[in-house]
């Protein structure tokens, strides 16, 4: 009984520490930021006035909601899981904001109501999955067309603006001044970003995650509660894009139904880009980031070169495609070298 809390508490053991720090320095994070490295000198190389503070200053409030949203979608699919209704969440919490400033409500109230809407909605997301059994594609597919149904009904096809200057010029404030290319809503995402970079890599739970999804058997007789973990990074999922949705209506001074509509796929992307199986089981929360950046800078890059959105759509698309692709031809190609080494060696 002693054994098996202890491996509750603890999770599996750790890798060695030249493990990890091989895996950090060769691995699929250092090919990411290494991909990141290169996107960035090709687009400063061939696009105008894409290596200017401006273009670093709005490429990283484009990103911000998704840097949010990654961290606990990373937690979410290294488990085996998937949440497909953050972006619905994110226009949930923004038309709750809206709908309870217009009503006369204290915008601090506001924001305050629309991440408990975030915690309910992760919550219902978390029980059907893992208390009820549902597979988490077809609820979180259920909840994307639920929570978004409920945004455009309380608001419809109209948009409440004119929130205070307070909170509009707040997510937009340059950090140390004007000269700077650094907004200072980044300062979250970094407390948040190390917070869940020292979890997911440096405790038991993260241990516990990545040993759910590589094997859920064999992490129970670990005495892993997987449902229960499962159950807390829905939560996070669904509290964090409220936060986004917060981010998302004072930038724009525009609170929508429609707000966010299919930033969960870019987020997908950006997770499965920066190296995360979406069998589960591996990936880094670095990696995830560097790919967030990497989709970010090519996006940012094909705009200022006045190219149609849908091409962008289209290039975001092949990135992720070949973000699956590669990773499961180097695991066949790696397995068939094996077979080949044991057939030679016998």
């Amino acid at each position: 009984m002693t054994r098996t809390l202890e491996k509750t508490t603890t999770g599996p053991e750790a890798p060695p520490l030249t493990s990890r720090l091989r895996t950090l320095l060769f691995g699929r994070s250092a090919a990411i930021i290494a991909l990141l490295i290169i996107v960035w000198i090709i687009a400063a190389a061939s696009v105008d006035n894409f290596n200017t503070p401006n273009t670093l200053y709005f490429l990283i409030l484009d990103v911000f909601p998704v840097l949010l949203i990654a961290l606990p979608m990373t937690f979410v699919i290294i488990t085996g899981e998937i949440d497909l209704s953050v972006a619905s969440m994110v226009g949930l919490s923004s038309v709750t904001i809206g709908a309870l400033y217009q009503a006369g409500v204290p915008v601090p109230v506001a924001i305050a109501a629309a991440m408990v809407v975030g915690v309910i909605g992760g919550a219902l997301n978390g029980f059907l999955v893992t208390t009820v059994g549902l597979p988490s594609l077809a609820v979180t597919i259920g909840s994307l067309a639920l929570y978004r149904g409920i945004a455009v009904g309380i608001l419809g096809t109209t948009a409440v603006t004119g929130f205070p200057d307070v909170f509009t010029d707040l997510v937009k404030e340059r950090l140390f001044g004007r000269g700077t290319a650094i907004p200072t809503v980044l300062v979250v995402f970094i407390v948040l970003a190390i917070i869940a970079i020292v979890i997911l890599h440096a405790t038991g739970v993260g241990r516990s995650t990545y040993a759910i999804g590589l094997n859920k058997e064999a992490s129970a007789f670990s005495g892993i509660d997987a449902g229960r973990l499962k159950f807390w990074f829905f939560v996070a999922s669904g509290t964090v894009s409220a936060l986004a949705g917060a981010f998302w209506t004072f930038r724009y001074d525009s609170a929508r139904g429609d707000n966010a509509m299919g930033l969960e796929l870019v987020v997908v992307a950006a997770v499965l880009v920066g190296g995360v199986s979406i069998f589960g089981g591996r990936g880094s929360l670095v990696g995830v980031i560097a790919g967030v950046l990497v989709i970010g800078a090519l996006r940012s890059a094909l705009r200022l070169a006045d190219v149609s959105s849908d091409v962008i759509n289209v290039a975001t698309g092949l990135l992720l495609v070949v973000s699956v692709i590669v990773p499961s031809i180097i695991t066949a190609l790696k397995r068939f070298a094996e077979r080949r080494r044991a057939a030679a060696a016998s």
